[in-house]
């Protein structure tokens, strides 16, 4: 009884170590970049603390093989059960310590961890030779020989426990057959919380080197090649030669002038961004909705400029935030957030904003452990960063994290500390399920989206309050506000999930900062929150490399069309009509216009190709 439990834990130890050993090892190997970054010794020791989360939910995966194992022997336990449990777990040491010098050997070049693209370089294991210097791979090889040798002597000689005799105590067997396994699931989640972990857990860092090593090989090698299982061997949306979806995206691009609009009485105004969870066109009166959902949201117009025509790229929020931040549009299958070496090679308008002497913060009173936001949002260098366990503890809270007025006051209060010009942006959390806002339910219509519109009035309560309040700070007046959605949401109208209705979303620049005789009307431009960022460096006069699929809304001569994916589609949209097509079902959903050339179908399609290509190829 005693051995088995002991196994267990003994191996699952092992494993936390071996992951903490390679670390260092790596943390050797870049010693001189750290030294040259000049990298505190306390924030080195922090990647072992931000990295044991990930390493507990590693080791858990890898542990239920043993589990099982050892299950097995408390009531049945002939030798070659021993002899299995060693080689699983020799061969689990081979291929991680093997991760692990392999990724030692890409970081100097590629900045990132071990992804799914080594399966494919593997098939040609020539080309991985010629393009290393020599030196270097025979060290490397030499590094994963000694650790990985060690590690197999040490767990066979002083970890491993044979079981040789099946315990006589059914009640322990029963105990750890029926209690372990929810360990295992507990740990492997990272916990009781409703999103399971993932790399944003051990990202802590400005510092690119100290996150890539504290992120779990193993892990983010799994999540890597999960996302891309499908696409190893071809890229599922890819309709035509590269050359004529390229020559289609430069004539859809094609702009006759760059001058824009100045709307603007500041070239370098405050920032403040406001993220809505969730929201969809059909909240917004002036966007087509129903009257009375948003009443504070239509006043706000009054000094603003609304953008009546803008969609969201994706469904979900980590694609918002690489939209927004990023300029980069949703895809489907997979998320850029979630695989960081991926979303190092995107432009950042923070960046940007901090080169030219911005201040920066963001706020979230949930968890940004979700879809890797957190990640994410580190890598953008925000300057501060406030989510849901950062805020003092007395904030009330729902069961996704704290309620939206008070992570706007918080905010409010937070930016008036910071060094002008500042750039903050604000995520909200309650037009999320569960609707647990603390806040009466006026609407008594809208159907099953009843619960819905009643947490969008909520927040725009919250959103009348903090207007209201901060037209009071001194800031205000030389403050653009730019209030725009993550995504859309299902209606009180029920859209079709492909329409274009459905994917519709509100955008507005808002402020004093904003000209007079422009404050109050309405910009009919057709375009996607990933237009935010060319839009906004338009304003400040300052270049946008990057982001090739960012679009200045404000310029007279910027071509009109917006895009969106599906599950397994493109959606396209013109002045003159759009379309929506599903690969799967290889289907055209024709929502207008049925009677469109065939033109307007290859723009879809050239786009979606262009987009996933590079999401393939980062």
């Amino acid at each position: 009884m005693r051995k088995i439990l002991l196994s267990f834990l003994r191996q699952f130890v092992f494993w936390i170590l071996l992951f903490d050993i390679t670390r260092l090892v790596f943390i050797i190997y870049y010693l001189n970049i750290i030294l040259i970054e000049k990298i505190r010794f306390t924030e080195v020791l922090g990647v072992f603390w931000h990295s044991l989360k990930l390493d507990v939910a590693t080791s858990c995966y890898i542990m239920i093989i043993p589990f099982l194992i050892l299950a097995i022997q408390t009531v049945w336990s002939p030798r070659w059960l021993n002899w299995l449990n060693k080689i699983y777990a020799s061969l689990m040491i081979i291929g991680y310590t093997l991760t692990a010098a392999g990724e030692m050997g890409i970081y100097a070049e590629w900045k990132t961890k071990l992804t799914y693209k080594v399966i494919k370089y593997l098939s040609h294991p020539g080309e991985i030779f010629n393009s290393a210097e020599t030196g270097t791979f025979f060290l490397l090889i030499l590094i994963f020989l000694i650790t990985c040798s060690l590690a197999i002597v040490i767990y066979w000689r002083y970890i491993f426990v044979a079981q040789q005799q099946v315990s006589k105590n059914i009640f322990f067997s029963m105990g750890f057959i029926l209690i372990v396994p929810g360990f295992l699931f507990i740990g492997l989640r990272g916990g009781f919380q409703q999103i399971p972990i993932n790399q944003s857990e051990s990202y802590f860092s400005d510092h690119n080197i100290l996150n890539i090593a504290a992120v779990n090989n193993a892990f983010n090698l799994y999540i890597s090649v999960f996302e891309n299982l499908q696409n190893f061997d071809h890229d599922p949306y890819s309709f035509m030669e590269a050359g004529t979806a390229a020559k289609i995206m430069k004539k859809i691009y094609y702009s006759p002038g760059d001058s824009t609009q100045s709307v603007l009485k500041t070239r370098r105004p405050n920032i403040v961004l406001l993220i809505l969870e969730s929201w969809s066109a059909d909240l917004i009166e002036d966007l087509g909705g129903e009257p009375g959902i948003t009443p504070e949201f239509k006043k706000l117009e009054k000094g603003g400029i609304l953008f009546d025509q803008v969609y969201a790229s994706g469904s979900r929020s980590e694609q918002g935030m690489a939209s927004i931040f990023g300029g980069f549009p949703a895809h489907p299958v997979s998320s850029i957030t979630v695989q960081p070496d991926k979303f190092v090679k995107l432009p950042s308008l923070v960046k940007i904003l901090k080169n030219n002497g911005y201040r920066s913060a963001f706020y979230f009173g949930g968890q940004l452990i979700y879809g890797n936001i957190k990640s994410y949002i580190i890598f953008n260098g925000f300057d501060k960063i406030m989510e849901g366990a950062n805020f003092p503890s007395n904030l009330p809270q729902g069961k996704l994290g704290i309620h939206d007025e008070y992570t706007l006051g918080y905010m409010l209060q937070d930016v008036g500390k910071m060094k002008q010009p500042f750039f903050a942006a604000l995520f909200t959390l309650s037009t999320h399920s569960p609707w647990d806002q603390p806040y009466y339910k006026p609407l008594k219509w809208g159907d099953n989206e009843r619960e819905y519109i009643n947490a969008a009035y909520y927040t725009d309560h919250c959103l009348g309050e903090f207007f209201a309040k901060a037209k009071t700070k001194p800031w205000f007046d030389n403050t653009l506000f730019i209030i725009v959605a993550d995504h859309s949401h299902n209606s009180y109208r029920n859209w079709h999930p492909h329409s274009k209705e459905y994917h519709k979303i509100p955008l507005m620049f808002y402020g004093n900062v904003i000209n007079d005789r422009l404050q109050g009307t309405i910009c009919n431009k057709l375009g996607n929150q990933h237009d935010v960022a060319a839009t906004l460096l338009g304003q400040l006069k300052l270049s946008a490399p990057g982001f090739h699929y960012s679009k200045d809304l404000f310029n007279p001569s910027t071509p009109e069309f917006a895009y969106y994916s599906t599950e397994d589609g493109v959606g396209w949209i013109r002045p003159y009509g759009y379309f929506t097509y599903d690969k799967g079902s290889d289907f055209y959903y024709w929502w207008t216009n049925p009677k469109l050339a065939d033109s307007i179908k290859q723009e879809g399609k050239a786009y979606l190709q262009t987009v996933f290509g590079e999401y393939m190829n980062n």
